[in-house]
């Protein structure tokens, strides 16, 4: 590893670099030329940080939106086999009571205890049901508000990417209405990545 360096190219290096050397093959680092190259390169460096750790905190909640809603789906099929298990205590409830009303007077207690049983059974299934599907909701929701979040950042990612791409541009037609429509595109990437971050 003598003296050997290792470089990865940003989506922005080859235009500067190329702007760099258009500029200085033309002699147009003039009085404020080299200022406003060396201003966009510094912008560009700082902006494309800045969007890489959005478009990470974008993955990660995605990621989190995924992991929630299969939450969401696991809760909600505890919920069915509770539900299913209800309705099954409510079917041999139902053979009890028919059982009771046709027995003799003398069996009749024996089928009407079952019947208690199966009603307190019950009550206590469909507490475990509720239960379990508010929690499903409850992931439901988190799973949304994950995916809004998610949203917000690949927004201001792209906001920046476009930024960083109005900087190149910048620096090869050298119009100074570009830098400022950089700089503006990417105070809105900004802000959207703090409205994410406050999970607005």
């Amino acid at each position: 590893m003598s003296g050997g360096t290792f470089h990865v190219h940003g989506p922005h290096d080859h235009e500067l670099e190329h702007a760099a050397q258009h500029a200085a093959a033309h002699g147009e680092a003039a009085p404020g030329g080299g200022g406003m190259i060396n201003q966009i390169a510094m912008f560009t460096a700082v902006i494309a940080t800045v969007g890489a750790i959005f478009a990470y905190m974008g993955g990660a909640t995605q990621a989190n939106a995924g992991l929630y809603k299969n939450n969401a789906a696991i809760k909600k099929t505890e919920a069915s086999n509770q539900w299913n298990y209800f309705q099954a205590k409510s079917t041999k409830q139902s053979l009890a009571e028919v059982s009771r009303d046709l027995a003799p007077a003398d069996r009749q207690a024996f089928y009407q205890a079952k019947i208690d049983r199966y009603e307190k059974e019950k009550k206590e299934i469909q507490a475990t049901a509720e239960k379990i599907e508010a929690e499903g909701k409850e992931w439901d929701k988190q799973s949304d508000a994950q995916m809004h979040v998610h949203h917000r950042w690949a927004q201001a990612t792209t906001a920046l990417q476009v930024s960083i791409a109005l900087a190149a541009i910048a620096l090869l037609t050298r119009k100074k209405w570009l830098e400022y429509a950089m700089f503006g595109v990417a105070a809105v990437g900004v802000a959207i990545g703090i409205a994410a971050m406050a999970h607005v």
